[in-house]
């Protein structure tokens, strides 16, 4: 029997928890009782990866009828995450874990690299998709050469693409990233316009000002929103396939002929930053998810951890007071300033390096400090916290982790 939710005390709305207030650091608790204070909401969900955002915290659920916050989604639109199960086993792997890392880098572009052209050309639907971007409503024509060839590349920060071990010695491919560059302009442009109207002049807080239902800007806001999230899954997509490919490619060209077909399951691609309508207490609502999973009643899903600790497949029990809702991941308890601070050292963070990524095949420079197992949560509590959201299906221990 689960412990959760725990309503927070005083809030302006109903504000369910999947952790407890003391566990939350102070200003994100500030943040959340700012969010509640909102004439707009309707209710609020905080998941037990909740930590200090800007606008809105990370890892939480708003229902609203009439109103969406840009900043409350964030500007990585449609972020999330990609899962696919192989027929490859460890033993297969074992030797040439450095070899596929640096495949894996050549097929998939990382940080701030890009492709040389467009990739998604002959992809379905490409052609379609593409063909709208001259409607957005942001001013970003000039943008579309550089946001065609960064479709299907990972970007850095928390982004990644791993090969991981389940219990039955199975390797996954599972991949996190959004929408590039093309999401966080039109992104910042939204959050602008939303800042200049009147209704949000009054605002506890600027950073969530919010667009109204039944007027041009939230029109166009959410016309330029479901474009970012389709880019974002659309390329998941076309990484998770070039990632296959390349591993396929690979064992080709290196292994005998008895390791050359490699068989790959469903992807498991799902949105943890984004604006759906859904049904709420009964009522059609605008449901933000921020740094939150959608996890109705038999959705899979996947919940990743921090860099090399592994990840979890689940399945979603349709948690109606959770909104149907999970937490997106382990969520951070330190900030990248003080991750940076306090695993560097005297040795650029080589010592911390090679403690907390043990044997796990990644880069091992000073330039993943803020990313180490010991920034975030332990991803094994917040399933746990989670257990009336998601049931586990599968737990993911990293070996391999490519990182921006």
């Amino acid at each position: 029997m689960s412990d959760y939710p725990v309503a927070l005390a005083g809030a302006g709305v109903d504000t369910q928890m999947w952790l407890h207030e003391y566990e939350i650091e102070p200003q994100a608790v500030q943040q959340i009782r700012t969010m509640a204070k909102l004439p707009w909401m309707h209710g609020i969900r905080i998941m037990p990866d909740c930590h200090l955002g800007v606008g809105a915290v990370i890892g939480s659920v708003i229902a609203s009828q009439s109103a969406i916050s840009p900043s409350a989604v964030g500007v990585d639109i449609g972020c999330g995450v990609n899962a696919v199960k192989t027929d490859l086993t460890l033993e297969k792997v074992e030797g040439h874990l450095p070899a596929l890392r640096s495949k894996i880098e050549w097929v998939v572009p990382v940080g701030f690299n890009s492709h040389e052209a467009n990739v998604s050309s002959g992809v379905k639907g490409d052609k379609a998709f593409w063909s709208r971007f001259k409607d957005l409503n942001a001013p970003v024509e000039h943008l579309e050469g550089r946001a065609l060839n960064q479709m299907g590349t990972l970007g850095g920060g928390n982004h990644f693409v791993e090969l991981c071990l389940d219990a039955d010695g199975f390797i996954w491919i599972t991949l996190h990233s959004g929408s590039r560059n093309i999401g966080k302009e039109l992104a910042e442009r939204h959050i602008n316009i939303a800042r200049s109207m009147p209704h949000n002049a009054d605002l506890p807080d600027q950073s969530l000002s919010v667009f109204l239902a039944d007027t041009p800007e939230m029109r166009n806001y959410r016309h330029d929103l479901e474009w970012a999230q389709e880019f974002a899954m659309r390329s998941r997509s076309l990484m998770m396939s070039r990632v296959k490919a390349g591993i396929s490619q690979y064992f080709d060209e290196n292994l005998p002929s008895s390791y050359l077909d490699v068989k790959y399951g469903e992807e498991i691609n799902c949105h943890h930053n984004y604006v759906a309508e859904e049904e709420v207490d009964g009522i059609k609502m605008l449901v933000t998810r921020k740094g939150a999973i959608r996890a109705n009643d038999g959705d899979l899903a996947l919940i990743p951890g921090s860099m090399g600790t592994g990840s979890f497949i689940v399945r979603g029990l349709g948690n109606a007071q959770g909104y149907n809702s999970a937490p997106h991941g382990a969520g951070r308890k330190m900030s990248r300033g003080a991750a940076k601070r306090a695993f560097a050292g005297t040795d650029e963070g080589a010592t911390e390096i090679a403690r907390q990524l043990g044997t796990v095949e990644s880069r091992r420079d000073s330039g993943i400090l803020d990313e180490l197992p010991e920034a975030y949560k332990d991803i094994k509590s917040v399933i746990a916290a989670s257990s009336n959201l998601v049931e586990p299906v599968a737990h993911l221990q990293t070996i391999l982790c490519v990182k921006g």
